[in-house]
């Protein structure tokens, strides 16, 4: 699978999506980052509404805006099914052509590694990992990965050891995840040689939102952070390859969760269902509920006759500095079937919780532990272990104990206490300190100090290879 047929005029190209890297961050703690930026350009990316991981690498990968790909969030209201499922892994999920079949296109000869990015299973490029744990039926979660090709899962945890899922989210959250995705990367290389190599760097994002974005207080990831690019820069440069650095978004200080389905369902519109004394949210028999992701909320409205009466409420909630209506989703782009009837942007020091119970009793049994696919929306609570607890590690080891001897136990250390999250993501930031970056040593073919999101996959094709020769193969923009 090496490249050795490769048009001269291509070029290897590795991108590192350090994700929460703003040009605030970088400075006394993350030395080499700082100096291989001064030696090179970076431009500030303005990004998507929202600005949210699913979202900006869709994205980031097509070139195109939410209302073409359908990524409008890290998940989103399954109208069909009336589910809310988040953080679905399925490529088929991107309704636009991705940068490694664009290429294809032009270069029969390109091939593309994917690694830990999203919507990563059943793609077409042609190397892939991606997170997949397996859920035996006794209520296990064993850590595990998913690649194509499938024997790669093997050869990688063969040679790294099991992938440390429970490092990689979760209050157990540390740079072992990033490292091992950063080793896999160079093992990748070895293997396959791609000529697109994509590394998802995802550890500044957790605890950034876990302690705010003040660098003293993060001086410690930062500096891992600054390592592992170091590390992973000086192996691909020695192999030729042109490196960009960028991020998704930046994080902002926030001290407000605002919870709109308790407001949505105090005034009548939100619908739950008891089942053994807890409560669940009843999605298809609500009037109105909000899928909240961060500083955005999707909005579905089963009974049209209410919108502008939802609206009218949303407008009023404190917290909530936007409320997108048909026309402004098509303002910011947004405008696709999956979004929801009305989407709500919160303040800059404010986000929005899942959270739709009125008594903490009644809380489902899951809001207590790590469960990205049950929750439905997005919990940061997760990165904590409730402060409640008085032994944590004592409780923690009782009940893996538990599991270990077959007995169906929760782990259920989360709280639900929002106020324990210091930063959120979303919405557009404030000034281009804040703002996500590329940061590329190509200075050429950096034209701007500014790119739209929807820049991004042209400029990573500038990278690879002189495409504009060719422009009847790129799609339609």
């Amino acid at each position: 699978m090496k490249n050795s047929a490769l048009k001269s005029d291509w070029h290897k190209t590795v991108v590192l999506n350090v994700v929460g890297l703003t040009p605030s961050l970088l400075g006394e703690h993350m030395p080499f980052l700082s100096r291989w930026a001064s030696q090179g350009k970076v431009s500030s990316i303005k990004p998507v509404l929202p600005a949210v991981t699913c979202s900006v690498q869709a994205t980031y990968l097509t070139g195109e805006w939410p209302n073409r790909h359908g990524i409008v969030g890290n998940g989103w209201y399954f109208q069909d099914e009336c589910e809310v499922k988040f953080w679905r892994q399925s490529n088929k999920l991107v309704q636009a052509p991705k940068i490694w079949e664009t290429a294809k296109l032009i270069n029969p000869n390109f091939t593309c590694a994917n690694l830990f990015w999203w919507y990563n299973m059943y793609s077409t490029a042609d190397i892939s990992v991606t997170p997949r744990p397996m859920y035996p039926a006794d209520g296990r979660k064993i850590p595990d990965i998913y690649t194509q090709p499938a024997n790669l899962r093997s050869q990688l945890q063969n040679r790294l050891g099991t992938f440390p899922l429970f490092e990689f989210w979760g209050p157990k959250t540390s740079i072992r995840s990033s490292a091992w995705i950063a080793q896999s990367a160079k093992i990748v290389e070895e293997l396959h040689n791609p000529t697109l190599t994509l590394i998802y760097i995802p550890h500044l994002d957790y605890c950034l939102q876990r302690v705010g974005t003040d660098q003293k207080a993060n001086a410690t990831d930062l500096k891992q952070v600054d390592e592992i690019c170091q590390d992973l820069i000086q192996f691909y440069c020695a192999r030729g390859a042109q490196v960009i650095v960028l991020s998704e978004y930046g994080i902002t200080p926030v001290s407000r969760p605002v919870s709109l389905n308790r407001v949505l369902r105090e005034y009548g519109y939100l619908t739950v269902r008891e089942e053994l004394g807890r409560e669940l949210l009843d999605a298809g028999a609500s009037i109105a509920f909000a899928v909240a992701d961060h500083q955005i909320a999707h909005i579905y409205v089963n009974d049209k006759d209410k919108i502008s009466l939802v609206r009218q409420l949303l407008e009023n909630v404190p917290g909530v500095e936007l409320v997108l209506g048909e026309k402004e989703k098509a303002a910011y782009h947004l405008n696709h079937a999956r979004a929801g009837d009305l989407i709500a942007v919160a303040a800059s020091d404010a986000w929005f919780t899942y959270y739709y119970w009125l008594d903490d009793k009644k809380a489902p049994d899951f809001a207590r532990t790590v469960d990205i696919h049950r929750k439905p929306g997005y919990d940061p609570a997760e990165l904590f272990i409730d402060p409640a607890i008085r032994f944590p590690a004592l409780k923690v080891a009782s009940l893996l104990l538990k599991k270990q001897f077959g007995f169906r136990t929760l782990l259920d250390i989360i709280p639900l206490d929002a106020s324990l999250v210091k930063g959120s993501h979303g919405r557009i930031p404030s000034s281009p300190d804040v703002s996500p970056l590329l940061i590329t040593h190509q200075t050429n073919l950096l034209p701007s100090s500014t790119l739209q999101a929807t820049d991004i996959r042209d400029m990573i094709l500038s990278h690879l290879c002189s495409y504009h020769a060719v422009p009847q193969l790129l799609p339609n923009r």
